[in-house]
Order: structure tokens, then sequence, then C-alpha cells
């Protein structure tokens, strides 16, 4: 029988950087998977794909709708082949997927491929071909997650979808009506109307993004309507039914009065479950909640203090940026060192465009604290680099005590936020005041000068350009 001192099952970002932590500390590591290639969903059929998809779709957009302006003349129809744009996805997840393969050998990481289950705390068995049994001294549950669904909307993967089909399919939907306005669905949605589907989002809430703060939620709105995007808020599904070559979505609006979409495909995208179904869990004393996550303490140990869990079988957020920063912390932990995380300091990012992202307290976090705080705030269409860039949409607003100027959350809708959010959390780690990022210097032309500019705003509202 195989030993093991560290056990990694689920080869998502929190299972394989868990793993190379592991490995780089000098810890004999093995990896399950029980697909054939490694990355789990995000490298998969969740942040890799989309991101290439929005990507191409992006260029088309771009293409029809700004190249003229830009003095960039094509002659002819400039049209999308899905086909090929769904091929270039797939050579993207690929590569990366090959990536990782590289980086167990690299690490010297057994990987086994197959479905692992607890026999005992220490002791699990691999299910593939063959049927196997390795020993393990700790083990770390890195499961993650699959789509939620309906009771009354049963996926058929072919009209009725989950974000896992839209990322594969063979023709541009005319008209996609999506239930849920959270990241998946902004994004999918977005891609499609983009080369050419009609969207409707219906979501239950009475905004997007419910849990980031509000003005990113009525910024973002504005913009996706200007897109195309139809949106109707506090709407509830009640029914969906598959037509032939379409499908049928009933929904109540807030006034319970009865509304019907008709579309061609139907994507389901109200959110994410911790998935460790076939884990054997109880075997190894290892207890979960009513939403079947991994019951954890401060250090992600689970009810057995040698088995940890990390990132979407766990409480928090469901990111892979969590889930890694678990993974090496719980490596480390294994290792005997002191590691920490700071779960407020962990950015949100939504990749439409333009982009979303956001770190720390938001204005109703703050409010229902009773924290005193003050706001800058500062437009895009105030920066020459968005301009020249034609990209003018969204803000940039910093949130700071009123008292000791610390920065308490940042939020930001614009071009390549998703990277800008870094700055924020870097200066948020070592508690910087709006002061500090104030008075640092921001190369010009650049999109971080709206950060500074927010900054100048809330230390004492003297933005320089607006």
């Amino acid at each position: 029988m195989k030993s093991y001192d560290v056990t990694v099952i689920g080869s998502g970002p929190g299972g394989y950087v868990a793993a190379i932590r592991c490995s780089q500390l000098g810890l004999k590591t093995a990896l399950i998977e029980k697909y054939k290639s490694l990355g789990g969903t995000c490298l998969n059929v969740g942040c890799i794909p989309s991101k290439s998809l929005l990507d191409s779709s992006h260029h088309y957009e771009e293409a029809i709708k700004n190249f003229n302006t830009h003095g960039i003349e094509i002659s002819g129809e400039i049209k999308v082949n899905l086909k090929k744009m769904i091929a270039r996805k797939q050579s993207v997840v690929d590569q990366t997927t090959k990536g990782i393969n590289y980086l167990m050998d690299k690490n010297k990481i057994d990987v086994f491929h197959g479905i692992g289950s607890f026999q005992d705390s220490t002791h699990i068995k691999i299910e593939s071909d063959k049927s196997e049994v390795i020993e393990s001294k700790n083990t770390i549950i890195a499961t993650g997650s699959k789509p939620t669904t309906l009771p009354f909307a049963k996926i058929d993967k072919e009209r009725i979808i989950t974000s896992t089909e839209a990322l594969s399919l063979k023709e541009i939907p005319k008209h996609m009506v999506v239930i849920g306005g959270g990241v998946i669905g902004l994004e999918l949605g977005q891609v499609y109307r983009r080369i050419g589907s009609e969207v409707s989002v219906i979501e239950y809430a009475d905004r997007i993004t419910p849990i980031m703060d509000s003005s990113i939620s009525r910024e973002l709105t504005k913009v996706l309507k200007k897109q195309g995007i139809k949106f109707y808020f506090s709407h509830s599904v009640v029914q969906v039914d598959r037509l032939k070559e379409g499908v049928i979505v009933k929904a109540l609006d807030k006034n319970k009065s009865e509304i019907t979409f008709e579309g061609d495909y139907c994507l389901v995208s109200v959110g994410r479950k911790p998935f460790t179904d076939g884990l054997n869990s109880e075997a190894a004393g290892v207890k979960l909640n009513e939403k079947g996550e991994v019951i954890v303490n401060e250090m992600l140990q689970s009810s057995n203090s040698n088995i940890f869990a990390i990132g979407d079988v766990v409480r928090g957020a469901m990111l892979a940026h969590k889930a890694e920063e678990e993974g090496v912390m719980v490596a480390e932990i294994i290792a005997g060192q002191k590691p920490h995380i700071d779960y407020n300091l962990i950015p949100n990012v939504i990749y439409t465009w333009p982009e979303v992202s956001s770190v720390g307290k938001t204005e109703e976090m703050l409010k229902s604290e009773g924290i005193d705080y003050k706001v800058g705030q500062f437009p895009m269409r105030a920066l020459g680099r968005a301009r020249a860039s034609m990209d003018t949409d969204g803000f940039v607003k910093i949130l700071a005590d009123s008292e000791t100027d610390e920065v308490l959350g940042v939020h930001m809708v614009g071009a390549r936020v998703a990277d800008l959010i870094a700055e924020a959390v870097t200066a948020m780690e070592f508690r910087a005041s709006a002061e500090d990022i104030s008075r640092m210097s921001h190369s010009h032309p650049t999109y971080a000068e709206a950060v500074k500019e927010a900054a100048l705003a809330a230390t004492d509202n003297r933005p320089l350009h607006i």
C-alpha cells in the first residue's frame, strides 16, 4: 500500500495549489482527481473557458461597434464563427490543464485518476478502472462545487442548460433566457448578447450583484441595459418547460402577476453548492452541515483533526483565489507553520466589460455595523486613458473611516479593474489610509489614476481632475 503525508482530493485551484505547497514543504503528496483532466471546474468549465469566450466576443463587439471610430475600416461583413470561437476556448483550456500536469510532475506529486472516498480517517479508496487503497496521515478535501438546480427546471443539457453547456453551444441562441443575475449569468449573458442573441435576465432579488455595494449594482445594470440585456428584477421563476426547439419560462413579478418568457435556450445560473457526494465522509468522522459543507474550525480542520477542507466545500465565497489561499494555509499548518488569511481582504470580481471588482466593506455593511465612514468616488470618464481607449463607463469608490482615514472598502467598475483591485488589497493589507494612497505617485495616463483621485476625494474632497 502506498503511503503519503498528505493526500488532496480534488484538483481545482485550491486542490492543486495545496498539493504544490505541500510538496514544497517536503511532504510526500498525492492528488486524486475523478476526471481525466486536472484543474477542476475553474480550468475546465468555469473561470478559464468563460474568460476565453468573453475575450473573443469582446473582440467581435469592438470590430462591429468601435473599429470605424478608431479609423479602422473593414470591407465586407464581419461574422461570428461560433465553432471556431468554441475551439479556441477549448485550446486555451487544454493548454492550461496540461500546465497543471507539468506542475505535478515538477513537484513530484503522485496523481491518481478516480473517485476518492474514505475507508477511515487515514485510508482512501480510489475507484477507477481498478480499485486501489492508499494510506495518508493527512487529507485535504478540495472537491469544489456544482451548479445549483431548480426542482421545476430539469436540466436536459440541450435547451435547459447550466454554465457547462453554455460554454460549448453549437449555435448562437436567438433568445437566451437567463435565470439568475449573478456572476455566471451576467458573464455568459454578455457573451451571447455581444454575438447577436437576445438576452433576458430574470432575477429574484431587486438588483444584480446583491452582495456587492449597491452603487456597483446600479452602474453595472445601467451599462448592461445600454448594451441590450433586458433585466426583470423581483421576479420569481415558477415553471420551466421544454419545447421541441425551445423553452417557456414562467415567473411571478412583485405584484404576483405571471410573466411568460419564450426562448430557444434557458440558462439556469442560480448559484453553486458544495460537492461532497461519494466522499463517504462519515467513515472518517467528518461532519457536514445542512448545506453539504464540511464543518471546519479557523484552521480549516474538520471534526477529524487530520482531515482538512478548503474552497467551495467550506463556508465563504466560492472563489478560486480564496480556495488557493486556503490550500496554501492548510499546507503550511500541516507543516507546523502558523499562516493566516484575512477573509475581509479577498477580492470579488465580475469579468463583464466593464469589469467589476470589490474588496472590504460595502456601504451597506458599514451602516449596519454603525461605523462612521466617508466616501471618495471618481468617474472613469474623467481619465485621459479611459477616453483614449473609449472605456469611459464606471468609477472607483473608496470608503474610509471618518476618524482614522483607514481604507475600509474599495469598489470599482471599469476597464481592467479586475487587475486594479490588487492595489486596493495591498493597501488594505498594510492598513493604509486614503491619504496614504493619495500621496502615492500613479503613472499617467492610466486607469489606476482613478484610485488616486478617489483617495483624494475621500481624504478631504479634493480630487484634481473633476
